[in-house]
């Protein structure tokens, strides 16, 4: 069922993402089926992943959507997949030469990068 609210995404969260999620994410940032494996075994580790049936574990699917909306929210703001991967795995000076993707994986950071470059809608 298609998520419609936050507070529906704050409740499928609670009670674990669909473990697809997190391949999902992945794709949209990295075409290389490696890369991809990189970045999910990131947030799980790739022995847990393998023994996950079917939902990942409430912390691992708050990671998955801090992630996941970094990775839209750069969409949105370029408008161009293309560029958005590009940022995303680009060291920025503004984040102690981290990628933004690295620096969306640590708890508050997701915000403050979204913050740090703007992406911020008017009202």
């Amino acid at each position: 069922m298609p998520v419609t609210s936050i507070l529906e995404l704050n409740d499928a969260v609670e009670r674990g993402l669909p473990k697809a999620t997190l391949r999902n994410v992945a794709r949209r940032v990295f075409s290389d089926a490696g890369e991809q494996r990189a970045m999910m075994h990131r947030i799980v580790p790739e022995a847990t992943y393998k023994r996950r049936r079917e939902r990942l574990t409430p912390a691992e699917s708050a990671r998955t959507e801090r992630l996941a909306r970094v990775v839209a929210t750069a969409e949105d703001v370029w408008q161009d997949r293309e560029q958005a991967r590009r940022f995303l795995t680009t060291p920025h000076p503004e984040i102690g030469g981290k990628t933004p993707l690295d620096a969306a994986l640590t708890d508050k950071v997701a915000l403050l990068i979204l913050r740090q470059f703007g992406f911020t809608r008017p009202a």
